[in-house]
C-alpha cells in the first residue's frame, strides 16, 4: 500500500506507526503494546477460568499519532504545526 500511493503521489493514513517507519505519511490508531498488554491480561483470565461471555468488551484507550515529515515533503505538503503539536512522534 504504501507503494502504491508513493508511486502515484498520494497521502494516506494509516493505522500504525510501522507503515509510518517504512515512508507512508501519518499513522493513528492504538498502540500495539497497549493492545498486546491488554490481550496478555484477557489470556490469563480465560487461562484462570473466566466465561470468555464474562469478560466485557474493550477498546484501546491510547491511541498514537505519528508524522513523517520526510514523506509530507516528498509529497509536497506543509503540516500544520497545530497538528504536529499534538502527535506522539514526529518522524524527520
Amino acid at each position: 500500500m504504501i507503494t502504491l500511493c508513493a508511486t502515484h503521489d498520494l497521502p494516506a493514513v494509516f493505522e500504525g506507526r510501522e507503515f509510518v517507519d517504512d515512508g507512508g505519511l501519518l499513522a493513528h490508531g492504538p498502540n500495539i503494546s497497549d493492545v498486546t498488554r491488554h490481550s496478555a491480561a484477557y489470556i490469563d483470565k480465560l487461562l484462570k477460568g473466566t466465561k470468555l461471555s464474562d469478560l466485557p468488551i474493550e477498546q484501546s484507550a491510547k491511541f498514537e499519532l505519528v508524522f513523517s515529515l520526510k514523506t509530507a515533503k516528498t509529497l509536497g505538503l506543509t503540516i500544520p504545526a497545530s497538528l504536529l503539536a499534538r502527535a506522539d512522534e514526529v518522524i524527520e
